[in-house]
């Protein structure tokens, strides 16, 4: 059943909606060819390989994700990673002093930090003490108000994905949008949203190249949308908002795709070891099922423990101070090498 109550002219910010477009020098002209002068962007003409500015629309990494994803180039947009795609969803959609956003947690940590900078109020709904969504209990929360409501899943930092049921309520029921954050979703066993895109109006699906693709230092994040979020969308990204050598390094990385799954099989091989190993650690009380490149442990004393590992040169996170996280150590999924050196600091830690 799709989202009948939505309506995008009643989500977009007024001042965003009679905003016009910035048109760089290469979005006013795009048909290049090896032949032709370029004196109209005000560039450094010797040769350099990055003395042109980049092509503002990406077509060609939206062109290899769309063939991927099986999504159009025009529903998808790149941003200076995910907290770029974000913070333009806030600016676009949420009016500052006025509207509120609702998320869910222990979550990603950068939704509040961008309602802030934003000036959005922000309503916080606790997931279940399994990490669950407490479905009722969020959609109770909303109000006339209430813009965005932001599911992380598989959840950062637990480590477990959602029930579809639960996310299909949510979406369905609630007037605004609905922020799927699946940075981790090469990792699960649960399908993608992205299946979904077209039936639901009010849906934004986010990725990222930093996780499974392991090209976390280039910078780049994913938008999906339908074709008037994502035309909005562009009305306010900067122009030339992902660099020349990000998208060279992206193209490169789309076109390997045999080796990013072998990454990622080896990766949830090494995480159902990592598990199992885990149990037999007298410290450790609880092992959360992961969805992720992570496990989230239960363990007796998280500050302590962190500090031990720290000592023999293991850095994890340490993620005791969130809700619902009490004692609780976040460990990403290492190379064999690396997950053997954690376990073997672990065992000889008293």
């Amino acid at each position: 059943m799709k989202n009948k109550d939505f309506n995008i002219n009643r989500v977009i910010r007024p001042n965003i909606a009679k905003l016009k477009a910035y048109s760089s020098a290469r979005d006013e002209f795009e048909e290049a060819t090896a032949d032709m002068v370029f004196l109209d962007a005000n560039e450094n003409p010797f040769q350099n390989g990055v003395n042109r500015y980049p092509d503002p629309k990406q077509q060609n990494v939206k062109e290899l994700l769309s063939a991927l994803k099986g999504i159009p180039t025009e529903q998808i947009l790149l941003g200076n990673g995910s907290d770029e795609v974000l913070d333009l969803i806030f600016r676009a959609f949420c009016e500052p002093k006025e509207d509120n956003v609702i998320f869910l947690p222990p979550t990603y940590g950068m939704y509040g930090v961008l309602a802030g900078l934003n000036n959005i109020d922000t309503k916080e709904v606790l997931l279940s003490e399994t990490f669950d969504l407490k479905v009722k209990e969020t959609l109770g929360a909303v109000d006339k108000h209430s813009k965005i409501i932001f599911l992380c899943s598989p959840n950062n930092p637990s480590g477990n994905a959602f029930s579809a049921k639960s996310i299909q309520r949510i979406v369905e029921d609630f007037k605004g949008l609905v922020v799927i954050d699946e940075a981790y979703i090469d990792f699960s066993s649960q399908a993608s949203w992205l299946v979904q895109l077209d039936k639901y109006p009010n849906l934004i699906i986010t990725q990222t190249l930093s996780k499974a693709f392991g090209m976390a230092g280039i910078r780049l994040g994913i938008c999906y949308g339908s074709k008037e979020i994502i035309e909005i969308l562009n009305r306010i990204k900067p122009p030339y908002n992902v660099n020349e050598l990000t998208q060279q390094r992206a193209k490169e990385r789309l076109l390997k795709m045999d080796e990013v799954s072998q990454e990622i099989e080896n990766i949830l091989s090494e995480r159902s070891k990592l598990e199992k190993k885990l149990e037999a650690i007298s410290y450790v009380a609880k092992i959360y099922p992961s969805d992720a490149n992570f496990i989230l442990v239960k363990v007796d004393d998280a500050n302590k423990r962190y500090d031990q590992l720290i000592e023999k040169k293991i850095v994890i996170r340490n993620r005791t101070a969130q809700a619902l996280c009490e004692n609780t150590l976040r460990l990403t999924v290492g190379t064999k090498e690396e997950n053997e050196k954690l376990l073997k600091a672990l065992n000889e830690i008293e």
